[in-house]
């Protein structure tokens, strides 16, 4: 499957628009990430653990967006958007929302 973030893809035309496609992923950081991402905001450096958090949500979300386009026939997403979201009463949950428009090329 295909992925782009822009409207078109060089080189190809789109056959078909197949409709709106969305993967949504929440994942939960847990105490352990939390108070080791707090002392590298302290003494500098970059969190790898949340790092990972928020990879392994985008790339859950992306899956899911890429199967729900397979299921309608598609065989590539175009003008694909990535959001991210802080949530839950301690900002302790990540939300990644991607969407893009399934499309046959």
């Amino acid at each position: 499957m295909i992925l782009s973030t822009t409207p078109t893809i060089e080189g190809c035309t789109i056959r078909e628009y197949k409709g709106v496609v969305t993967g949504e992923t929440i994942i939960g950081a847990n105490i352990v990430k939390d108070i080791f991402a707090g002392i590298r905001d302290i003494v500098g450096g970059r969190s790898g653990s949340y790092e990972n958090v928020l990879r392994e949500a985008k790339e859950t979300s992306m899956r899911e967006m890429m199967e729900r386009a397979q299921a309608m026939g598609a065989n590539a997403i175009v003008g694909i958007d990535i959001d991210y979201e802080t949530i839950g009463e301690t900002n302790s949950m990540v939300m990644v929302a991607t969407s893009g428009t399934a499309v046959v090329i």
